[in-house]
């Protein structure tokens, strides 16, 4: 009797350890905002799943423009930041918001169009004087108009092209690259992208518009990843943040990001900066 008694004891010992095992190994959540240039080329979908398995961390990916993605850090709403604006980035740092900010990588902004290129900006010098003629031609242009590192170029260049973009054929979206890009194509339309989402697109056969300008030194496009300040938000998960920057900026991380695209496209759809040889 004794004997059984103890066998029960053990199996509903068992059973507890059996019952509690999903607590105990279940996996954290880090939140990261980014762009929807880094989910719609697709570059996400091999860069955290090694970070995941190595951390038993999930990592839940909010995917809006830079401007927003920042904001969301400065709310607290996640642990950390990824996105390509410079100047928001310094100042999201500045202000007590970021801390730990590290280079990740790079592409670059082209230009997009029909293929007869009405405006003719494949003509152009620079890219401000390729709006210029957009503008002058009255061609359609598709805005992503959503405050993104993209919108804020393309704001840039209207104003070296000294151009208030107004009128039908400005069309201002609100949405992402990902439907932009499918707009312009569906309406012939010229558009400002960066080069690893139009390639992504391009290649997949979701849009058929040729690059009709690209190279100016101004269209250079940096990406920086930044940890949620946990001073001022004492909630986010600041380890597991340190945790991401450390693995995007590694030379794994690195090599990943060097190798995207190769395979698939026939070239990378960005360049690491953290490393700059990772090979």
């Amino acid at each position: 009797m004794r004997i059984k008694t103890m066998g029960k004891g053990i199996l509903i010992v068992l059973l507890l350890l059996l019952l509690s095992a999903p607590a105990i190994l279940a996996e954290e959540r880090l939140r990261l905002s980014t762009t929807t240039s880094t989910e719609n080329s697709g570059l996400l979908d091999v860069l955290l799943p090694p970070f995941e398995k190595q951390f038993n961390v999930k990592v839940d990916v909010i995917s809006v423009g830079s401007g927003k993605a920042v904001k969301l850090g400065e709310n607290g709403d996640v642990d950390v930041v990824l996105v390509h604006e410079r100047e928001l980035e310094d100042k999201f740092v500045a202000d007590g918001y970021g801390v730990n900010r590290r280079d990740v990588m790079h592409n670059d902004f082209v230009i997009i169009g029909p293929n007869a290129d009405p405006a003719g900006i494949g003509k152009a010098k620079t890219a401000a004087e390729a709006f210029k003629l957009i503008a002058h031609k009255r061609a359609p242009f598709v805005s992503r108009g959503d405050q993104s590192g993209t919108h804020s170029k393309e704001l840039s260049l209207w104003v070296k092209a000294r151009v208030r973009p107004s009128g039908r054929w400005y069309i201002e979206t609100g949405m992402g690259m990902g439907e932009v890009l499918i707009m312009a194509h569906e309406k012939g339309a010229y558009t400002l992208t960066d080069k690893g989402t139009y390639l992504a697109f391009q290649k997949e056969g979701k849009i058929n518009l040729p690059i009709l300008f690209e190279g100016d030194p101004t269209l250079f496009n940096p990406y920086g990843i930044i940890a949620v300040n946990p001073a001022r938000q004492p909630h986010v998960n600041y380890i597991l943040a340190m945790a991401l920057i450390g693995w995007v900026t590694s030379q794994e991380g690195q090599r990943i990001i060097a190798d995207f695209g190769k395979g698939k496209y026939g070239v990378p759809l960005f360049y690491p900066d953290a490393i700059k040889s990772p090979r």
